[in-house]
């Protein structure tokens, strides 16, 4: 029976498969697409991602139902909690300018399996999100000639009573989404002038709106007869705060796209600091105007803006409202049509996913496979599928990668910088000294993703301790981790981070409603978990960080990625049992690909030195001596090492 369960070493080798990183190119900055996008192209791009449906829908479905005049107050700690996400993908996006987002920023620094499944997740998230989009942009254009699209589908195609399945195909969601699939197709150029185009027209109707909004503004519709500010109270305001947080999720764009921008260690902070700023600004003056425009108890949820205008006397707004909501949703659709197929190729030409979808067009510089066959399985799901109830499927994917590129940020700060020179061809030439840096024409390899970004000289090396030692000041009462490898304790303790915030959230969320703790448990508890994640991040705080860089860096690391994992995963935990039995099926679909071929095909794989076999020969001299030699065994197809041949040899006395 023990002769079928694994050995060790084959576990551990397993395990090294699974967790092992990237290797990244000498030049970061050499690529098959066109770097042609400014940071004001990126900053659009962002904005259109962020400024969709969700300000003319989101703002007074929250204000109706969730939070009253108080969404204002939710909608700035939303922007908040989406800016601690958004400064660790901004750094990452300036320190490894290559296309994939949250799924290359998990495999440079935590693993290739962790990254597959965020990958994974990521392209689900954009598929449904973009199809939920192009259904929102037709039902809106439908609306408007009260219907008659609808009406006429149902009359002369039929209506389906199918589980999962729409009402009725939407013909019009999959036209405009097979449309943006075509200009996407054209190139990074093209796509960045259609969206300046809508997001200017968006922006101008958001002015407008602004402007009229403050000059029909009545103060009392904030008074106590009609509620108040906040007539939820605080626990509204959080709520409103949990479904506030998603309008803010289109921000990554910038990070798939930094591969195309010109110069990306300044554009892309920049982009993402400018695009989450005025989006979060916009949906604040937005909502306040709302609110003050019509008492929040009377907003029609489903079209909030058009309605307040039309009771205020001004019908003719209405048309404008629909105008730039139809442009927002277009920029919506624009940005997940062109961050998907990215992601997809970065996923490829790694070897993770299937090889076609790393072809590259080599005149408009895009992943053209991806586009369209991503473009018309998008296209596909607005069509036939009901798209309500996977809605919420799109919160966990983007939560999760959150809490991955959060987490990763801390691993590489305290990452160790090794170099290593590969020892020379057996030419009877000594190896160089440790202090000796490798010649010109040598190749330098690189062990972990910290190598690739900064090398310090050596001679000051050795005046100062390397990322992820003990600083010097704790190592009196900590004198028994300075005999762990730098960054062995930070990793553990980010592991131990990471469980103390689920339990502790859990408690959070669980624990009066569905584990029904009595109060002594329940405050036990919250405290020991609270103890075991501020141990965890003061442990992780007494380590050196690596030195600054020339690029952006997020501040106050450990602290900002720690509260943005904490807040990811309180966000995950209050999303419905159904959403979690969905993502666990979507998760072992991934698995499946990813052992039946992405663990096979990967680069990183390839890279892996093969072992060697062993062969030990025996020869008996006349003496009776005996003499064991040991030889190495090359494979067939490599080349010998150049060893004398001792076959025959060694037999002749």
């Amino acid at each position: 029976m023990a002769r079928w369960l694994p050995r060790s070493t084959d576990l551990t080798r397993f395990c090294q498969k699974l967790n092992r990183v990237k290797t990244l190119e000498d030049d970061m900055m050499e690529t098959s697409f066109n770097r042609c996008l400014s940071t004001i192209d990126l900053t659009l791009l962002g904005i259109g991602g962020m400024v969709g449906s969700g300000l003319y829908v989101l703002t007074g479905t929250v204000a109706k139902e969730i939070a009253g005049p108080a969404v204002i107050i939710s909608f700035i700690i939303a922007g908040f909690a989406s800016l601690l996400a958004a400064l660790c993908y901004a750094e990452f996006g300036a320190r490894v300018p290559k296309t994939g987002s949250a799924y290359m920023f998990t495999y440079v620094s935590v693993g290739e399996i962790w990254a597959f499944l965020i990958g994974w997740n990521v392209l689900l998230e954009y598929m449904i999100g973009g199809a939920a989009v192009a259904r929102a942009w037709s039902g809106y254009l439908d609306s408007i000639f009260n219907h008659k699209i609808k009406n006429f589908t149902e009359t002369h195609v039929g209506a389906w009573q199918v589980p999962f399945l729409a009402r009725y195909p939407d013909f019009l969601a999959a036209a405009i989404l097979l449309v943006a699939t075509t200009f996407i197709s054209f190139g990074a150029k093209v796509s960045s002038w259609l969206n300046h185009v809508f997001s200017a027209i968006s922006m101008g109707v958001i002015l407008f709106i602004l402007i009229m909004g403050f000059v029909l503004a009545q103060p009392k519709n904030w008074s106590t007869q009609e509620g108040g500010f906040a007539p939820y109270g605080l626990s509204g305001i959080m709520a409103g705060t949990a479904t506030c947080f998603y309008a803010f999720v289109g921000f990554d764009v910038i990070a798939a796209s930094s591969e195309e921008a010109r110069n990306p260690q300044r554009a892309v902070p920049r982009a993402i600091a400018f695009s989450l700023g005025l989006a979060t600004g916009a949906y604040i003056l937005v909502s306040v105007v709302l609110t003050l425009m019509v008492p929040w108890h009377s907003l029609d949820p489903d079209s909030a803006l058009a309605d307040a205008f039309y009771r205020r006397g001004y019908a003719w707004a209405g048309f404008l409202v629909a105008a730039g909501s139809i442009c927002a949703m277009n920029t919506v659709l624009l940005s997940n049509l062109f961050s998907l197929p990215r992601i997809v190729y970065a996923m490829a030409e790694d070897g993770l996913f299937f090889q076609i979808f790393s072809r590259v067009h080599p005149r408009t510089q895009v992943p053209v496979v991806g586009i369209v066959v991503f473009g018309l399985l998008m296209a596909l799901l607005a069509l036939i599928f009901d798209l309500e109830a996977l809605v919420q499927f799109l919160s966990i994917g983007t939560l999760l990668a959150y809490t991955f590129v959060a987490a990763s940020i801390i691993v590489l700060r305290f990452q160790q910088q090794k170099v290593d020179v590969p020892a020379p061809a057996a030419t009877g030439q000594p190896n160089p000294e440790p202090h000796e840096g490798p010649s010109s024409g040598e190749l330098k390899e690189y062990e972990s993703f910290s190598d690739k970004l900064q090398l310090v000289d050596r001679d000051k090396s050795k005046k100062q301790r390397e990322p992820g030692q003990l600083k010097a000041a704790f190592e009196p009462y900590l004198e028994f981790l300075s005999d762990f490898y730098p960054g062995e304790v930070v990793t553990v303790a980010v592991v131990t981070l990471m469980v103390s915030a689920i339990c502790l959230c859990s408690i959070l969320v669980f624990g009066n409603t569905h584990l029904h703790l009595p109060t002594w448990s329940y405050s036990l508890l919250l405290v020991l978990f609270s103890l075991g994640f501020l141990l965890s991040l003061l442990l992780i705080w007494a380590h050196e960080q690596q030195h600054s860089t020339q690029t952006f860096q997020i501040p106050l690391v450990p602290l900002s990625p720690a509260l943005s994992i904490v807040l990811n995963i309180y966000l995950m935990l209050k999303l419905s049992y159904m959403t979690w039995l969905r993502f666990a099926v979507w998760l072992l679909l991934g698995l499946l690909i990813y052992f039946s071929y992405g663990i096979w095909h990967s680069k990183e794989n390839l890279r892996e030195p093969r072992p060697q076999r062993v062969s030990a020969r025996y020869v008996v001299f006349p003496s009776g001596s005996l003499e064991e030699r040991v030889q190495a065994v090359q494979p067939s197809s490599q080349p010998t090492t150049g060893l004398p041949d001792t076959n025959t040899d060694d037999c002749k006395r």
